[in-house]
């Protein structure tokens, strides 16, 4: 074999091993797991997620994953526990501790904090007889799986399965809590996935930017309200100040012929699509590539269609929606 093949076969064999040890985990999953989910649903404070070494690593991550998806929680390091941060777990909080073994001395100090003071504990090991399991209020037990490092000394499958573990938690209380992308969104304001959730009415332009004339306006000053705005396009309203029509560069050039001799009802365009200011940005995006235009008026889906904003296909390009 060559260097490239032995070098592949090795990376096959890793990933082999930590998938077939996945599916062996979801098989094992029982009435534990909806404990776990159900004791963390009851709890009034934050979720404190522990372990040492490799596993305070998947803790981190585990912690990060519960805040970003509606369960506030934390990651408390145990050897920093043992220095004053126990003052960090409080009354109506849950302790969620990692380790393979679950024997992990530097986890002693925290066990016998929740004992002490009734907190309740979800311990995540390998050994259904271990001390962190046998002291935990609910045990999770990972199933027995080779380590893919051939030698059995590197964490590797068990540090995956705890992994996965704690995604299984966090997406099962997201589901319960009908956690929504919009709620998705408060937690991720920043980056590309952010700009994914942004809504209408965060882009939109309102307010005195709003290219709007009445019914009756004359064309000549429906240009100059086209112009200054700079949107390319113009919302006529009626007398109640309902969004009734648009008016585009193709209307104006199909109404070219004493063009400004007309009213701004005459050359408009009746009925233009709109969007809510609550609909997220990409489905403006989508609409907007679907009709071949560039801009959408934004009204409020259960009101009177008075326009609220505008938002154009350059401000979501600013915005990195598309």
């Amino acid at each position: 074999m060559t260097d490239t093949e032995i070098l592949l076969s090795a990376g096959r064999r890793v990933i082999e091993t930590e998938a077939e040890a996945l599916g062996t985990l979801a098989g094992a999953l029982d009435a534990s797991f909806a404990e776990a989910v159900a004791l963390i649903l009851g709890a009034k404070g934050r979720v404190i997620v522990s372990g040492m070494g490799k596993s305070g690593h998947i803790a981190r991550k585990i912690a990060a994953t519960l805040a970003s998806t509606g369960t506030p929680a934390h990651f408390v390091h145990p050897a920093e526990a043992s220095h004053g941060d126990l003052g960090m777990l409080a009354a109506g909080d849950v302790v969620m501790m990692l380790s393979n073994s679950g024997e992990t001395p530097e986890l002693a100090d925290m066990i016998a904090h929740t004992r002490r003071f009734a907190i309740p504990l979800i311990g995540v090991a390998s050994r259904a007889d271990s001390t962190l399991l046998r002291q935990a209020d609910v045990a999770l037990v990972l199933p027995k799986a080779p380590e893919a490092c051939g030698t059995g000394i590197v964490p590797t499958t068990s540090t995956t399965m705890t992994l996965a573990l704690g995604d299984a938690l966090a997406v099962a209380l997201m589901e319960h809590r009908q956690f929504t992308p919009e709620n998705f969104r408060q937690f991720h304001p920043g980056g590309k996935l952010g700009a994914q959730l942004s809504k209408v009415g965060d882009l939109m332009h309102g307010g005195e930017e709003l290219p709007l004339v009445g019914l009756e306006t004359a064309m000549g000053e429906a240009l100059i309200v086209m112009s200054q705005k700079g949107f390319g396009v113009v919302g006529v309203t009626s007398d109640s100040g309902l969004l009734v029509g648009i008016i585009t560069d193709g209307d104006l050039r199909r109404n070219m012929v004493n063009l400004l001799d007309k009213t701004a009802g005459d050359v408009m365009t009746g009925d233009p699509k709109t969007i809510a200011p609550d609909q997220l940005a990409e489905k403006a995006v989508a609409l907007m590539d679907r009709l071949k235009i560039t801009s959408l008026f934004a009204v409020d889906p259960d009101g009177p269609r008075i326009a609220r904003g505008i938002i154009t296909i350059h401000d979501c390009l600013r915005a990195g929606v598309v």
